[in-house]
Parts: structure tokens; C-alpha cells; sequence
């Protein structure tokens, strides 16, 4: 009989692969907190029209990735390829529109059927923020500034760029639209499959088109800079000019696009080149009309993303793991007698592992790869004078305290 294997682009979360996922969790949410972000968690998986509406019909994301099924009730479901469209759809039915402005944290599983390498899994993690009701480039500034932070705290900043490029208002986009159209019906010969196919419905997203034909033919197409109203100007200078007053440093990337008609204004990501072809660490924009495209209320909308296994990866400082206290009872009555300690110091927050079988130099040895700070040894002699020996793991100190007062002693 086969091996049983975890589902190819998935993997298990170890304990000490979770204790870092963790971390960055934590980490997040601490900042998030700061910043008035409270925690909000959705199914993971929606009505599939939850995610058609909101990735466009023409996305990768929905023609090739998402794991799409119907349900015993007959109904078309998709587990969560992404967070906003599900933060958006609760906002909706929850009716939160008299709420605002609103803004949320939230962490969980994604999944999207794409070639899995380094940094990339069909089941992936991500954290992320949406902050809902504010139409002001003070929006913008926010959320990017709580990313920086966040890869800050994780001491990942130095390592990643934050590129940053405007998409413009409506009018903006259609002008600049209408101007791709014209370039690239000019090439359509040259153009790839894709892009022809992009090419009327989708222009922008031929930008983002990977084939090395198309990307020749996109070098030479004309920029969104030349197309922008005097009010789309004006809020990317107020965005910019937020970043510089808090000392967050970008780099201009006119190519940073996003496809889909209800994004607007700020696009940006902060990428890496330590991780391959999967540069992207933590990436988001303005959305102003996506509610609205969901058949909610037009809200104003702005927020990001991130993935959580690529922030582990490009870590390389975590916090201490708690140095546990190792209890080897020797015999039944100490193991009685310390299972109750235990009990009690257990249900206070202190981490203590029982040492159950072997002889005394064996669990020590395992005791010592636990980690642990300090052995607490109780045999027919500690007992008959109820009292424990303590080791200290790292000195290798001992010390006896009455067995009445080890509890508190250890608390302290």
C-alpha cells in the first residue's frame, strides 16, 4: 500500500513551522490592533459569484485557478481564492454601510490551483486588512504605513521595496484605456493568445502579461502619466507626500497595474528578489468600486494582502520558544504527587512537560532537547522527605524545595 502524502501544493504546519506562522499572525494583529484594525474572520469558502463578480470573468484566477464544486444542494461553491472579495460580501449581507468608516484584520487559508514552487502552494495563508469609508488619500498612506510596519516588526523591511504607481479616476482609466486599445490593435499580429483575447475586454491586464513577445511590444506603449486628470494628480502627490512625511521610501513602478474596472487610484506592492519569481511579499491597492460591482452600497475602499509562508521565509530572527519546566517523577507516588503540581501550574500559564518513561539519565537527555529551563526530579527519597530536586538545565545547579512549596516557587 502507497504512503499517504500530503495533497500535492499543500504542506503540514509543524510545530515549529506554526509557532513562526504564528508569529506573523501575532505580529499583525498587534499592529493591526494599533491602528484600529479588528479582527474578522469568513467562511473560506463563499458562493462562487462572490469571487466571479469581484476577479472578472476573463482573470486566470477564474478561468484556471479556483477550486469551484457544487455542493448536495446543487449550488456552485469556491473555497476563498483571496480575502477582500469575502470581507466585502460580509460587509454587504451584514449591512454595515451605517457603520463607517470600517476597518478590518484578518488571516486564514486560500486556495488557487496554480504550478506549486518556491513561495507559491495551492493551499496558502495569507494576512490582510481592507479599510472601508474613507475616499481620502489619508486611506492610502494608512494601510501602506501599517504594512511597513508590520514587515518592520517581522525585520523583513530591508529586504523588500515598496513600488507604488497610481491608476488614476474613472475618467483617467477610460482615456488611458482607449489609448491601449488604439496601440495595441497595432500589434495584434504579435500579440499573444491571451492578450488578443484581453485585448477589448481587458486592455490593462495585457500590462501584466508575461509572454517575452508581449512584453516587447509593452516597452513601447504609452504611459498612464499622460492621461491623468488634474484630480487623480493631486491625490497621488497627497499619497506620495504622506509617505515622505513618515519616512516610508518607494520607488515609482508605472507598470504596477490592476486589471479590473472598480480598482482605482493607488496600486502597490512590496517586493523581494530573495525569493525567486515570486517577488511579492505584501501587495494592495485602491478599490472604490468593488462593493458597488458586488451589488452593495458604492463604498470607498482601500487595503492589502500578504502571504504568510513567503514572510516566513524571508524571516530570519524569531522570538525565544518558551523554555518549559521538566517534571521527572521517579515511581508512582511521585507521579501522583507531581501530576497535581502540574495541574495547577499548567492552568496558570506555565509550561511544564512530564517526563513519563525511562531511566533518569534518558529523560534528562530528553528533558535537555526540550529546551527546558529547569528539571524537577521526585523519587522515593525527595518523597519520603517531601521535598523536589531542581536541576538548573543550563549550570547544572541543583537545589531541593519542599514539595508544598514548589507551586510557588516556580510561579516566582
Amino acid at each position: 500500500m502507497a504512503t499517504l502524502q500530503p495533497v500535492r501544493g499543500t504542506h503540514d504546519l509543524l510545530p515549529d513551522d506554526a509557532r513562526k506562522h504564528n508569529h506573523v499572525v501575532a505580529t499583525a494583529r498587534a499592529l493591526g490592533d494599533a491602528y484600529g484594525y479588528g479582527e474578522i474572520a469568513t467562511p473560506i469558502f463563499e458562493q462562487t459569484e462572490v469571487f466571479k463578480r469581484t476577479l472578472g470573468d476573463t482573470s486566470d484566477v477564474v478561468t484556471k485557478e479556483m477550486y469551484t464544486f457544487e455542493d448536495k444542494g446543487g449550488d456552485s461553491i469556491t473555497l476563498r481564492p483571496e480575502g477582500t472579495a469575502a470581507v466585502a460580501r460580509s460587509y454587504i449581507s451584514g449591512k454595515m454601510q451605517d457603520q463607517l468608516p470600517l476597518k478590518f484584520f484578518y488571516h486564514g487559508p486560500m486556495f488557487r490551483y496554480e504550478r506549486p514552487q518556491k513561495g507559491r502552494q495551492r493551499q496558502f495563508h495569507q494576512i490582510g486588512i481592507e479599510l472601508f469609508g474613507v475616499a481620502d488619500p489619508v486611506g492610502d498612506v494608512e494601510v501602506i504605513a501599517l504594512g511597513a510596519q508590520i514587515l518592520e516588526k517581522l525585520g523583513v523591511q530591508d529586504w523588500c521595496t515598496l513600488e507604488l504607481n497610481t491608476l488614476g479616476d474613472t475618467e483617467s482609466r477610460d482615456a488611458y484605456r482607449a489609448a491601449l486599445v488604439a496601440y495595441f490593435e497595432g500589434h495584434r499580429d504579435r500579440l499573444s493568445e491571451d492578450s488578443k483575447d484581453r485585448l477589448h475586454r481587458n486592455p490593462l491586464r495585457i500590462l501584466d502579461s508575461k509572454d517575452k513577445g508581449d512584453r516587447t511590444i509593452i516597452e513601447q506603449a504609452p504611459r498612464f502619466d499622460a492621461y491623468l486628470t488634474p484630480a487623480a494628480q493631486d491625490f497621488f502627490a497627497r499619497v506620495q507626500e504622506g509617505l515622505t512625511d513618515l519616512g516610508i521610501g518607494y520607488t515609482r513602478n508605472e507598470r504596477l497595474v490592476r486589471g479590473l474596472d472598480y480598482y482605482c487610484h493607488t496600486a502597490f506592492e512590496f517586493t523581494t528578489d530573495r525569493l525567486g519569481s515570486q517577488s511579492a511579499v505584501l501587495a494592495g491597492g485602491r478599490y472604490d468600486g468593488l462593493i458597488g460591482t458586488m451589488g452593495g452600497p458604492e463604498t470607498a475602499g482601500v487595503g492589502w494582502a500578504a502571504g504568510i509562508e513567503r514572510l516566513t521565509m524571508l524571516a530570519e530572527q524569531w522570538p525565544a520558544q518558551a523554555r518549559p519546566v521538566t517534571f521527572i517523577p521517579l515511581g508512582e507516588a511521585a507521579d501522583k504527587a507531581l501530576r497535581k503540581i502540574a495541574f495547577e501550574l499548567r492552568g496558570q500559564g506555565i509550561a511544564i512537560d512530564m517526563g513519563y518513561s525511562g531511566n533518569l539519565k534518558r529523560r534528562m537527555a530528553r528533558a535537555n532537547k526540550a529546551g527546558a529551563r529547569l528539571a524537577v526530579i521526585v523519587g522515593d527519597d525527595e518523597l519520603a522527605q517531601n521535598q523536589a530536586t531542581l536541576r538548573d538545565m543550563d549550570g547544572g545547579e541543583q537545589r531541593t524545595v519542599p514539595l508544598a512549596e514548589l507551586a510557588q516557587y516556580l510561579k516566582n
